[in-house]
């Protein structure tokens, strides 16, 4: 698995070059130049109102609310970090962040808590996907192959969430300790079971702090349409709200079966140089954007390894 997601991002990043050369690195460099730093500085704050709000979403994936919520902040802003540069599948940054409150509640309580934040942010994101055809199909003049591809999107995801619930709901996760490894958990044996015991425990009991945690998570990922929106008017781009939740819902729903992909790096610019035309827009201008959203993710990236490193300081070893 490590060797296919190296290949996919030696792929990528392949991509990612190609159409930069393919659309002018001169010309793309020139419309990057244009944005002030007091622009590039709202964009990263946007996405902090985003990370802060998703935060709340995994607070909620507790049963109760023992660990301080700045210590869930911070171990979110690591996690994410190590999930965009991990080369272990988007699940490595999960076990950072159960490694990370363990002083506060024991890894019964974390790993479960993190496996229904995922749960609870997949069903947020193809919501948004929902969103994004409704509004595509009745308020924004698209590209009929694009709205064909939002359908396959949604297709695929819901099949993929649907799974991962089941998997939770059934007991699956006792017999699949690749699953298990993924998620950092070192014997799959009896532990297996008692997770499956805590997510279905979680699931029956905790129900309407789960719903808590799905509706704090579709507000995460309106800001990040917040976040796409304004981008769009930083770089001069004559778009709706409308269609920013369609660019958001398109992007997340690539971002979904690219997750193999470190970051989906190439996948989602290229999906950007063919959503932007579809909406009526230059594809360069897609490319554009794209490279702005790397540019704040490599911001929050820098941050979220300060952070874990700042944290593995302050924490005495195991």
């Amino acid at each position: 698995m490590r060797l296919l997601r190296i290949v996919f991002l030696a792929v990528g990043v392949a991509v990612l070059v190609w159409l930069v050369v393919r659309f002018g690195a001169g010309a793309i460099a020139a419309s990057l130049a244009q944005v002030a730093w007091w622009q590039f500085g709202l964009i990263c704050l946007v996405y902090g109102l985003s990370m802060t709000v998703d935060t709340l979403g995994w607070r909620y994936a507790f049963s109760g609310d023992r660990v301080p919520f700045r210590r869930l902040l911070a171990a979110r802003i690591a996690g994410e970090a190590v999930n965009a540069v991990t080369a272990v599948a988007s699940v490595g940054g999960e076990a950072v962040k159960a490694w990370l409150v363990r002083r506060d509640v024991p890894y019964e309580e974390s790993v479960p808590s993190v496996i229904v934040a995922k749960t609870a942010i997949t069903v947020a994101q193809l919501l948004l996907l929902v969103l994004g055809i409704v509004l595509a199909w009745t308020t924004v003049t698209i590209d009929s192959r694009l709205m064909k591809g939002m359908l396959w999107l949604l297709l695929v995801e819901a099949v993929g969430v649907g799974g991962f619930v089941a998997s939770q709901v059934t007991g699956l996760i006792a017999r699949a300790s690749r699953l298990l490894a993924a998620f950092g958990i070192a014997q799959a044996g009896t532990y297996g079971g008692r997770l499956d015991e805590a997510l279905r425990s979680f699931y029956r009991r905790h129900w309407r702090r789960l719903l808590v945690s799905v509706g704090c998570h579709f507000a995460g990922w309106l800001f990040s349409v917040a976040e796409a929106a304004l981008i769009l008017a930083v770089i001069a781009v004559p778009a709706s709200f409308a269609m920013a939740v369609v660019i958001e819902a398109f992007g997340s729903g690539v971002r979904f079966v690219t997750f193999l992909v470190p970051a989906s790096i190439g996948a989602l610019e290229g999906a950007n140089v063919a959503v932007f035309p579809a909406l009526g827009f230059t594809a360069s201008a897609g490319l554009v954007f794209s490279l702005l959203r790397r540019a704040r993710q490599a911001v929050w990236i820098a941050a979220g390894i300060v952070v874990l490193v700042v944290m593995r300081l302050r924490r005495p070893r195991d």
